[in-house]
């Protein structure tokens, strides 16, 4: 045998072993999400539809939330490696025994909204003396900042049903919401547009939409977490500045529920509000979490007696790991 052919050979074994050889496996990676698929979920979703997870070695399942599912404690049961999280239920966790890290931010502010009437709630100063509608998360969550933040009594309060209803029969009402959802659905049956105040916009200071896993998620798994972190926002920035449209295909068969406009009108509101751009992500990049803006959050909830300063440490709920030089730029 010539040395060509002896060359030859060898090419074509190594060829014949590479084409034999099965590829390599990708890691399974499953993240649940705190509500039914929507736009507010786009950027995960079109990760998904486009292939980039998969381009980044990640086998990922996302699976739906919704008003009965505790996302928390399926995660501390090992049923989803993350969830979709919101920092005032991260920090809660520890207090309760649940090591839950904030790893990356999708929103910049939180969608929480409040809903009045056009000529009766004007500004947040007009909240004195309504009844409002808030829902039994609110009590542990916003409720208690917006109490001392505008001098509310707690008698203010009622029950929210998710029923626009009480809110369209009454002037004086005045009710929670989603920044694209309530709004938008009031808007299309009372056919009047409600005055609708963005308590992000007001000092409420909590990131949303976040990514939280255990801690022992973060120290064992790291590399394929930061693998999904970055898909994820590049998956943001693709959902919001390019075609939606394989997104909103996943999102629709997911959550049949869901339609064209809904999504169109949860996409220009993610836009116009800086939900995903805005805020420091404009400097820093999609994702980010930054130590201030940790500390604000907390420093609000101890001074609300939201939790316990001497049962959580701050540091422990967050890290900024996988965004300080992610760098997905808006």
């Amino acid at each position: 045998m010539t040395r060509f052919h002896r060359t030859a050979a060898a090419a074509l074994a190594a060829a014949t072993m590479c084409a034999a050889a099965p590829a390599l496996a990708q890691e399974k990676f499953t993240y649940l999400t705190n509500w039914y698929a929507q736009a507010e979920h786009g950027g995960f979703y079109h990760a998904l539809a486009s292939g980039a997870y998969k381009k980044a070695g990640l086998d990922v399942t996302i699976r739906m939330g919704g008003p009965q599912v505790n996302i928390m404690q399926l995660m501390a049961a090992g049923q989803t490696d993350c969830v979709m999280g919101y920092d005032v239920q991260t920090i809660k966790g520890w207090e309760q025994g649940i090591s839950a890290v904030t790893v990356a931010a999708s929103f910049q502010k939180d969608p929480q909204v409040l809903i009045g009437h056009p000529g009766v709630v004007n500004k947040m100063e007009d909240l004195k003396g309504k009844t409002i509608l808030i829902s039994s998360a609110a009590n542990t969550t916003y409720w208690p900042w917006l109490m001392s933040t505008y001098k509310l009594e707690a008698s203010q309060a009622r029950p929210y049903t998710f029923n626009i209803q009480p809110f369209i029969a009454d002037k004086n009402v005045v009710q929670q919401g989603y920044l694209s959802s309530e709004p938008f659905a009031i808007e299309q049956e009372a056919k009047f547009k409600p005055n609708v105040f963005l308590l992000s916009d007001h000092g409420w200071p909590p990131y949303s939409t976040t990514i939280v896993c255990l801690e022992k998620t973060v120290r064992e798994r790291g590399k394929a977490l930061g693998s999904f972190v970055r898909a994820s926002m590049e998956g943001w920035k693709a959902y919001l500045k390019g075609d939606p449209a394989p997104a909103n295909a996943l999102i629709k068969k997911d959550n049949p529920n869901m339609t064209d406009v809904k999504i169109a009108n949860g996409i220009k509101l993610l836009n116009e509000t800086g939900m995903v751009f805005g805020g420091d992500a404009a400097k820093m990049g999609v994702g980010v979490i930054t130590d201030e803006r940790m500390k604000k959050t907390y420093d609000m909830m101890v001074a609300m007696k939201l939790v316990d300063a001497a049962k959580v440490d701050l540091k422990k709920t967050y890290t900024t790991q996988f965004v300080r030089d992610l760098k997905v730029m808006p």
